[in-house]
């Protein structure tokens, strides 16, 4: 069974069918104070999975709390968390003193509830595998990348990936080599959430269709600030191509003011810039962790 919540039930019931799964909704009442209360199927399968992308993170969180701890009275021995987006990953130290280190509390606080978690491009720096930051799970970590790049070669004849930051270097590699095509990453600099210098990176791109590639993207600023580089630099167009559309109300203004033509994005985060599903991705996924579970 596949346990949702009903506001990401378009992208949780494609999972389910993908994935050969029932698809129930969890009951969400909210007290006027703000207080939730939920309300699971009175019987759970021993092996459950729970679909919460972890956009606007904070009272999701709260739900899962609720989801699991409910769920483990139900009859669900081994729980699975599909998270396309897993929040709370950007802090993996204290940069000042007194800072709370987000990525090590929540990822122990999700380690606590579930027995497996399965997220898509996770924003991990000083921490290589997703297994160190939520410690104890069978942690399964997919990309948007190459399904990203099969969608934009559909789209764009001979297109150039252009990374907007040194972060993005491994990953819009792995983009380009899925077709073969030329790649080139920006250099930043940030000053804070909305404010960015980027710098383009040597090479011609006059008259190219040029594809702006991240893992995620929220304010816009750095996209359109590389955008309006490339623009200024002769590229003949000009798209942008996200993971994780982690979009502010303004974004998306932003970024076609700057000379962006279309955005595209995976179905992690519900966007109208959705056009790519993650659910066959998702449910191969979620079969290579019933086959390792599978008694030999």
């Amino acid at each position: 069974m596949l346990l949702y919540f009903d506001d990401q039930e378009d992208a949780a019931r494609r999972l389910a069918q993908a994935a050969g799964l029932t698809a129930t909704a969890i009951e969400r009442h909210r007290f006027p104070d703000g207080e939730l209360k939920l309300r699971l199927p009175a019987t759970l399968p021993a092996h459950t999975v729970l679909y919460r992308s972890l956009d606007n993170p904070n009272e999701k969180l709260v739900e899962l709390l609720l989801a699991t701890r409910t769920a483990r009275t139900l009859g669900a021995r081994h729980l699975t968390l599909v998270a396309p987006y897993l929040a709370y990953m950007r802090q993996d130290i204290a940069f000042h003193p007194g800072e709370a280190v987000s990525q090590r509390i929540v990822g122990s606080f999700l380690a606590d509830l579930v027995d497996a978690v399965i997220t898509v491009d996770p924003h991990l720096h000083r921490v290589a595998t997703l297994q160190e930051a939520v410690p104890g799970t069978a942690a399964i970590v997919l990309t948007g990348a190459q399904v990203l790049a099969d969608l934009i070669v559909q789209r764009r004849e001979n297109p150039l990936l252009v990374g907007p930051d040194a972060e993005s270097a491994q990953w819009i590699a792995l983009a380009a080599r899925q077709h073969g095509l030329d790649h080139r990453v920006c250099t930043k600099v940030r000053s804070g959430d909305h404010a960015v210098a980027v710098t383009l990176p040597p090479g011609e791109v006059t008259g190219r269709a040029v594809v702006i590639l991240d893992d995620m993207a929220s304010t816009g600023h750095t996209i359109a600030a590389a955008a309006r580089l490339l623009r200024e630099a002769g590229a003949a167009t000009v798209d942008a191509a996200v993971t994780h559309a982690l979009f502010t109300p303004q974004a998306m203004a932003l970024m076609h003011d700057s000379g962006i033509g279309e955005v595209w994005s995976t179905d992690c985060i519900a966007h109208p810039s959705n056009a790519v599903p993650m659910a066959p991705l998702l449910a191969g996924a979620l079969a290579r962790l019933r086959e390792a579970q599978a008694p030999s």
